[in-house]
């Protein structure tokens, strides 16, 4: 079957938006913020949509950013949701029947399973067409395709790839035929009106029946492949009936390529959608909000409320608990968090969220949280700390200055940096200072920047660094609170609280210690 020559829409991309090149690898900053494992629990059981290169390339146009949060939204529709899920199923029914209609041996069979095929998949283009006609979409995307379809199904091409299928089908149903056993010898023959012996051997022992009793039927395997016997019964009946099976042949060699190209497309692309969703419904039923970020061109301002990490959330929720909740903002000259506060307190965690926010939003996808303004940003730059290679010549004070080194080389000031916890194998007077010259060159570059340390000196440089703190009980320091809140770095007042609770001041030590 022939393409039709009209537009073909993307749910994924608009058709007045250059396309991205789609990346096959996963970026660099991908395993610091633990994207790899949201794909990867994403497209778990979709495998056969190759999905992971739409989850690696982040979009850099807003206009295709809203393009996909409409399609998002349209879709999170329970009865769009409904719909698109079950055309999923019927097309995945259609691929089954195609792949054994190439594994097995006899032709015969493969012509049917080939018929099965295109019927399915003629109900579900219908059935498809039919409830998104019946449903409002707001969205560009599937309303161009909603178009799409209803041109589709009434052209001449798919009119008649249908009636032709739906005849066959008749026609193959219709066929009555007679089989006769002597022995090794099987005779295939016109049905004359014969008996039906099945129904005469049920009636004939149904006089014997005297109560229900339990079942002991066994349940065997039925292949898709038929025996040698099948086979040569069925060349009797193809014999008997040679036209039907002569335009059976002719409709597969005629209608090969029947899945319209745009139909496959929007049949995996629908799939990028769906796996999310089906992602966070799990969080979302657990209470944890989602949101669509307002996606800005500029970073002069982006914040978000309630924001978290997704794959701490999914291991929490799973366990029957529920991650806490931060909020930050950069606003104006506001172009770095510094964030400091105890060990185990939530850092990282909180770094990482951030950086899931934006390759989220710049998907298109809804993000943690209960509102947001995002921008896009060109690159992301993660710089975390990495374990010292015994077997490599270069140490992990040298590592981390390389490092760092080829960001501020490739960074921009639309990049977004996130640095965690750099120089913590140093003393702490070569490490501030060597924080201090790089902090210095972030902020000049003037990138959005996120930087986890153990430094208090760097949470109040200038204007342009704000200071986060992750905080504990104030009645017991020991307990993380896993709060990030938006105040003056206390590290020194959080150690004096440790050393008096456990009687190690340098006063009580003394006392301690006097005769």
């Amino acid at each position: 079957m022939e393409a039709l020559t009209f537009a073909s829409p993307s749910v994924l991309f608009p058709l007045d938006t250059p396309r991205p090149t789609l990346r096959v690898d996963p970026p660099p900053y991908f395993p610091d913020l633990f994207l790899h494992q949201v794909v990867n629990a994403i497209t778990a059981g979709r495998e056969e949509y190759d999905l992971n290169s739409f989850f690696y390339t982040p979009l850099t146009d807003v206009s295709a950013v809203l393009y996909r949060q409409e399609v998002m939204k349209d879709i999170e529709d329970l009865e769009v949701y409904a719909q698109l899920t079950a055309f999923a199923s019927a097309m995945r029914t259609v691929r089954e029947n195609l792949a054994h209609a190439q594994k097995t041996y006899y032709e015969r069979q493969q012509e049917r399973w080939f018929l099965d095929a295109v019927s399915t998949y003629c109900d579900a283009v219908l059935g498809l067409t039919q409830g998104l006609s019946n449903t409002r979409l707001r969205s560009t995307g599937l309303v161009a395709f909603r178009n799409f379809l209803l041109h589709y199904t009434a052209s001449a091409q798919f009119l008649r790839l249908r009636e032709e299928a739906l005849q066959l089908r008749h026609l193959l149903s219709s066929i009555r035929y007679a089989v006769r056993i002597h022995g090794l010898r099987v005779e295939v023959r016109a049905y004359a009106g014969e008996e039906d012996y099945s129904a005469e051997i049920t009636r004939t022992f149904a006089r014997f029946r005297q109560a229900d009793v339990p079942g002991y039927n066994f349940l065997f395997k039925d292949s898709p492949e038929m025996n040698h016997v099948e086979a040569q019964i069925l060349d009797g009946v193809a014999t008997l009936y040679p036209e039907v099976f002569s335009r059976l042949a002719a409709f597969r060699q005629v209608h090969r390529a029947f899945v319209d190209p745009t139909i496959a497309v929007f049949d995996r692309e629908a799939q990028f959608y769906l796996g999310y969703l089906d992602y966070i419904a799990p969080l979302k039923q657990a209470g944890l909000p989602f949101c669509y970020p307002h996606i800005t061109e500029a970073s002069s301002r982006i914040y978000a409320r309630q924001c978290f990490d997704l794959v701490l959330a999914t291991k929490l929720v799973r366990e029957g608990s529920l991650p806490v909740c931060n909020d930050f903002a950069l606003d104006g000259p506001e172009r770095m968090l510094v964030v400091t506060g105890p060990n185990q307190g939530g850092k990282t965690t909180f770094a990482r969220s951030i950086g899931q926010l934006h390759h989220l939003a710049a998907l298109g996808c809804p993000v943690p949280g209960t509102e947001a303004q995002l921008y896009l940003p060109d690159r992301i730059f993660t710089h975390f700390e990495q374990g010292e290679h015994p077997e490599g010549v270069v140490g992990k004070l040298e590592d981390d200055l390389l490092r760092i080194r080829e960001i501020l080389a490739d960074a921009t000031s639309r990049s977004l940096l996130i640095i965690n916890e750099i120089f913590s194998s140093t003393s702490l007077h070569d490490a501030l200072f060597l924080s201090k010259r790089i902090v210095s060159a972030i902020l000049d570059l003037g990138a959005p920047c996120v930087w986890v340390t153990f430094l208090d000196e760097l949470a109040s440089l200038n204007e342009k660094t704000v200071s986060m703190v992750a905080t504990v009980d104030p009645h017991n320091p020991e307990v993380r609170t896993f709060r990030i809140e938006r105040r003056p770095a206390d590290g020194l007042a959080y150690a004096m609280t440790l050393a008096r609770k456990h009687r190690l001041t340098y006063e009580m030590i003394r006392e301690r210690l006097r005769p």
